[in-house]
């Protein structure tokens, strides 16, 4: 297998504030994603706010554009963030690669964590959570819920750091071991713990006496780290991302 040379992750074209984390030679690639930005484009709005300012394929799940004077280039996008969640997105240039790494999240062989800050307080330094969820599309629309659910869904939480103000607040690192939609934040709203501007599971209320003493009004949650194992050329290769926590998690904790 060819090498990808340096060059073709310090030429993509990236939208304004998403960054490469790292990249190996083989073609597996992080991206940083901001929050506001959409994994990939909508099928009715272009290339707007997505995380390259180029075409998608919605079949094969790739960017395609055309450098300067090149032939044509493409990024395969291995995973997504709702646009509100900030942070790593794994990215391949080897179509081939792209579905081998696709396979390691399939076998849950890809670990990500994540952090948020919520209103409220656990009852526990460490817990796992398992719930069942319910996943329904309404008019284009993704929302799911613990109501009457049959999708099995499981996290580890750990308590990275309290804040007992008024609200009080909590920095938690969490683990998702099953990948389902909207998982962390329907699960930290069903204990009590809704994610901090969340606008669809969480306390409408405190998010907005939250956006109005802080400024934010953004989804305090990001994806921190991603690590993968996979098989490419013969051997086996060790994958990390890690993306450093916004500095507006700190400043609603005080610093």
């Amino acid at each position: 297998m060819n090498a990808v040379p340096a060059e073709f992750w310090t030429t993509l074209p990236l939208t304004p504030g998403v960054r490469v984390l790292g990249a190996d030679a083989n073609g597996l690639g992080a991206l940083e994603k901001p929050a506001g930005v959409l994994s990939h484009p909508n099928r009715d709005a272009g290339r707007v706010r997505a995380l390259l300012s180029a075409d998608y394929d919605f079949a094969a799940e790739c960017f395609t554009w055309t450098p300067p004077g090149g032939n044509v280039a493409r990024l395969w996008l291995l995973n997504r963030l709702d646009s509100p969640t900030s942070g790593v997105i794994l990215v391949a240039a080897d179509g081939a690669l792209a579905a081998d790494v696709k396979a390691q999240f399939q076998r849950k062989a890809v670990e990500k964590k994540y952090v948020a800050l919520v209103f409220g307080q656990p009852r526990a330094e460490r817990e796992v959570w398992r719930d069942r969820l319910a996943v329904e599309r309404r008019e284009g629309v993704v929302r799911a819920s613990t109501a009457a659910g049959h999708i099995p869904a499981e996290s580890e939480c750990r308590v990275l750091r309290a804040a007992r103000g008024t609200p009080p607040l909590a920095l938690l690192e969490l683990t998702p071991r099953t990948g389902r939609t909207h998982q962390l934040r329907v699960q930290s709203a069903k204990r009590g713990l809704p994610i901090v501007g969340d606008q669809t599971y969480g306390d409408f209320r405190r998010n907005r006496e939250f956006a109005k003493a802080t400024r934010q009004k953004r989804l305090f949650l990001h994806s921190l780290a991603t690590d993968v194992r996979y098989s490419w050329a013969g051997r086996e290769w060790d994958f990390s991302a890690r993306s450093p926590l916004p500095p507006e998690f700190a400043a609603a904790l005080g610093g």
